[in-house]
């Protein structure tokens, strides 16, 4: 228990306050009045009511006569020349076209990226706040440790932590148990139609704020077989008939409609067509498999949890820490541990296997920030060089200034707020730019436009509010502590000699800066597009190129595969429950010898796999029985497995014949095959087998295409299709189009720093601009005295070429290092099998900015070389 502070003292905040306000003759005597009535106030009061009485009688002393005057009159008057700023702001703006334009532009360009990511994150930041329960609402998610396989994090967990749950775990007001995985042809009549629905048991309602327009939520999910159906599921099936007691057959199963729920909103990362109750689960497949409720059985269950108001989420992860060690005694070489996650860090929280809906982690928030403050730095460097270049001009009306009467703080005052003006017009560009930006960002990958909605609300307007003046408080610092040291005496003083570190001035520091960065975004994309084209042209291990993947929705494919077979395009056919190297992953705990066992990744397929698919044997045949229901016997493995279980002594010819136990199932190798990629390139090659299995259905048909017309070619097999399934969609893939969307992500990702390298060039170029056009307008009479000692154009481009091409080549050898560290230590690391850095990648964006530089500070410097001296010296 923590001890009372022997010494009590009145709230520092309090007293600071006082002294801020008071007057100085009277400060000592009412501060002193104030603590000898604060100590009374602890010795017969408390101390807590102490501190509250004495924070009131600070406030109640805030009078006319207790106020310090003269600094109360310099707010005021500061207050009063916020108008005359403003004016002399616009007065600048309107003088100084050119530089007003590119500071402008500039900022406007770098500020849209910035309302960009604060979509982004206000639409992350957003999600599931509709919960009325939001703030106290956690997941139940798992750690799974398999012998010999890596630990993976599932946001799913297992049934048995919904039953111990009912256990009346302490601190736990209520809970809601879900299952994925219910898809299925809803008939009505003579009527069928697709759904995708999740089990849930009857407390769903008690969790979740999903309200109902019809039926008991209390009620309407607690017998077997009930049914919740949203709003336009009820007008797709029923149309304008009250769903209400109506019946829906899902294949020999009869299910009553019991309530009709709102659409979730779009914000929400659990999205549903139907509610089915957990109870019907339970009666159908939970009393048919002991599996259905076994503590490891983590892949498709999921549960949520609220703790009563004042709760302590602590107490109930030591009573889930209790339940771990209770039900991992009766697990073998495996280990899986429940713990809580807070409903605000599903979409934004850490990565997990098995989510359900959006998930982001932090540290890509982080990185969006970080790329867009560095977009914004960059204009506010562009800011701050012409600032500092119209040292000159701006210097004499700053010295004016001081000279009848300004304080510095009016000289920052003045800068800040025309920075601060700059910022506010840059916005209402920006906002234009970000509707850009906006349409572009959805176009970036159809699965952006179901995780954002990037929709305007007033908490985004007052963000963009806060951005703007950020930026203006940003870019105008620099420069507002400039021009407030000038010392009027010295007013025309080159204000160009200020030095950040020795010898090094201001501008060209924050040139070298701008430039880097921007050469680091353009590095980044190349190096990074370069990477992505090898992920889709790596080997593999087997063949995919004209191979087409038609996912089956669990019908027979024994009809289908004879309607295609009959079409003179497709030249081989073979099953497949799944599609490896695309990211999805299946496995099965496999032993080979007693005590040893781990987690085996595996795809069912029949014997026509491996020839279509060009996997090489190193020994053995493929399959030579096809087995029957429950009956399969052989296993194809590849040197992985025999490498992981030292499988005679990893010779494939001696491993043939040799048995492995294959969940239940004692299976015989009669082929091992050269290793392959099963899954990403993020994985390693791992331990895969082939099983030809008769009792799973098949999820996938592989057909190998030749062909010369392929619309005609996919019309017949549309054609074909809708014959054999008069109810679903075709969905039909090529395989390295599959293979092309597991990459999406990274695709996505190097299209927007690409984008973010355009406008970093941009904005560096026109930073570059406004400085080329200042030099060669303040260098035009040295130009025409070198011109009149006989300097030729040539010669006087390169004279004033120089320094900025130097300072881009320090640029580049900063960047071009810094990118490569960057993908070589960190980026690539999560990669097993990426591509070497070459060269190229990092060059070729560098020349392109040195040739676009060179253009564009030839162009002016040649017009300012091309002058006449006699009109430029005519007055001298």
């Amino acid at each position: 228990m923590k001890k009372p502070s022997q010494n009590p003292q009145p709230p520092q905040w309090a007293t600071r306050f006082l002294r801020w306000y008071c007057r100085p003759r009277l400060l000592e005597d009412l501060e002193g009045d104030l603590y000898e009535y604060f100590l009374r106030n602890v010795r017969d009061k408390g101390a807590r009511r102490a501190r509250f009485i004495y924070m009131i009688d600070v406030f109640k002393f805030l009078r006319p006569y207790t106020l310090r005057k003269i600094e109360f009159i310099t707010f005021l008057t500061h207050f009063m020349m916020i108008g005359s700023y403003l004016k002399t702001s616009r007065r600048s703006l309107v003088r100084n076209k050119l530089f007003s334009f590119i500071n402008i532009i500039g900022l406007a360009v770098s500020m849209s990226v910035g309302l960009l990511v604060i979509s982004i994150v206000n639409d992350l930041r957003s999600y599931d706040d509709f919960h009325e329960k939001k703030d106290r609402m956690y997941r139940v998610i798992t750690r799974h440790e398999g012998a010999g396989q890596s630990p993976m994090n599932l946001a799913s967990t297992s049934v048995r932590i919904g039953q111990r749950l009912k256990e009346n775990v302490p601190g736990v007001e209520d809970f809601t148990l879900i299952r994925t995985g219910f898809s299925g042809d809803a008939q009505i009549g003579k009527n069928t139609f697709p759904l995708e629905a999740v089990w849930a048991d009857r407390s769903f309602f008690k969790v979740f704020t999903f309200p109902l327009v019809a039926g008991d939520p209390r009620t309407a999910l607690k017998e077997p077989f009930s049914l919740v159906i949203t709003e336009k599921t009820a007008e797709r099936l029923f149309g304008k008939s009250n769903p209400l007691g109506q019946t829906v057959r899902f294949d020999t199963l009869d299910y009553q409609v019991t309530g009709v729920a709102k659409e979730a909103p779009a914000l929400s990362h659990l999205h549903f067509d139907a509610l089915i109750s957990f109870a019907s689960a339970d009666a159908t497949m939970g009393k048919k498999d002991n599996w259905f409720y076994a503590w490891n059985s983590v892949w498709s269950n999921y549960v949520y949890l609220t703790i009563p108001k004042g709760g302590s989420p602590a107490n109930v992860q030591r009573a889930l820490d209790r339940i771990n060690a209770e039900e991992n005694k009766g697990v073998e070489h495996l280990k899986v541990n429940v713990s809580l996650q807070p409903m605000k860090e599903i979409a934004l929280g850490k990565d997990l296997s098995n989510n359900i809906g959006p998930e982001t982690e932090p540290v890509t928030l982080w990185i969006l920030g970080g790329l867009a403050l560095v977009i914004i730095l960059s204009a506010c460097f562009n800011y701050t060089n012409l600032s500092v270049a119209r040292s000159l001009r701006r210097s004499r009306e700053v010295g004016v200034r001081k000279i009848i009467g300004a304080h510095r703080s009016h000289v920052l005052g003045q800068f800040m707020a025309e920075s601060v003006m700059i910022a506010f017009l840059a916005l209402l560009f920006s906002f234009g730019l970000y509707l850009w930006l906006r349409k572009e960002f959805f176009a970036l990958d159809p699965h952006i436009a179901k995780i954002f909605t990037l929709e305007l609300s007033f908490r985004s307007v007052l963000y963009f509010i806060a951005l703007a003046a950020f930026t203006g408080l940003l870019a105008g610092f620099l420069p507002a502590v400039f021009f407030s040291k000038i010392n009027a005496m010295s007013v025309m003083k080159d204000a160009g000699g200020l030095k950040i570190f020795r010898h090094i001035g201001l501008r060209k520091a924050l040139i070298v800066v701008q430039y880097t960065l921007s050469l680091i975004f353009i590095a980044t994309t190349a190096v990074g597009y370069s990477q992505y084209k090898g992920f889709l042209n790596f080997d593999l291990g087997f063949n995919t190129e004209n191979i087409l993947n038609i996912k089956l929705r669990g019908a027979d494919a024994t009809v289908l595969r004879d309607e295609l077979a009959a079409i003179p395009e497709v030249k081989q056919l073979s099953r497949s429950s799944m599609v490896t190297s695309v990211g999805s992953m299946f496995g099965d705990h496999t032993k080979y010898l007693p005590g040893d066992s781990a987690l085996v990744w595996m795809n069912a397929v029949d014997e026509h796999y491996l020839p279509i698919h060009q996997h090489q044997l190193l020994a053995g045949t493929n399959f030579t029985t096809r087995p029957e229901k429950g009956k399969e016997t052989e296993v194809i493995v590849n040197q992985q497995l025999l490498k992981r279980f030292n499988i005679a002594d990893r010779d494939p010819r001696k491993a043939l014949g040799k048995i492995l136990t294959v969940g239940k199932q004692k299976l015989t190798i009669v082929g091992v095959l050269k290793d392959f990629h099963y899954g990403t390139m993020e994985n390693k090659i791992e331990p895969v087998m082939f099983r030809y299995s008769g009792s799973e259905p098949w999820g996938y048909l592989n057909l190998q295409i030749a062909s010369n017309d392929l619309t005609a070619t996919m019309e017949k097999i549309a054609d074909a299709w809708k014959r054999f399934d008069k109810v679903h969609p075709l969905k039909a893939t090529f395989y390295d189009d599959q293979i092309e969307e597991a990459y999406s992500q990274f695709s996505v990702m190097v299209k927007a720093i690409g984008l973010l390298a355009f406008l970093a060039i941009c904005i560096a170029s026109l930073g570059l601009f406004g400085m080329v056009v200042f030099t060669t307008e303040t260098k035009l009479k040295e130009i025409s005295i070198r011109k009149v000692l006989g300097a030729s154009e040539p010669g006087l481009v390169y004279l004033l070429c120089r320094g900025f091409l130097t300072l881009l080549g320090i640029a580049a050898l900063i960047a071009l290092p810094a990118t490569y560290f960057l993908f070589d230590k960190l980026l690539l690391t999560r990669f097993v099998y990426h591509q070497p850095i070459g060269l190229p990648e990092l060059l070729g964006g560098a020349l392109l900015v040195m040739l676009l530089a060179v253009v564009m500070i030839g162009s002016q410097t040649a017009k300012a070389a091309r002058s006449n001296p006699a009109k430029v010296l005519k007055s001298e």
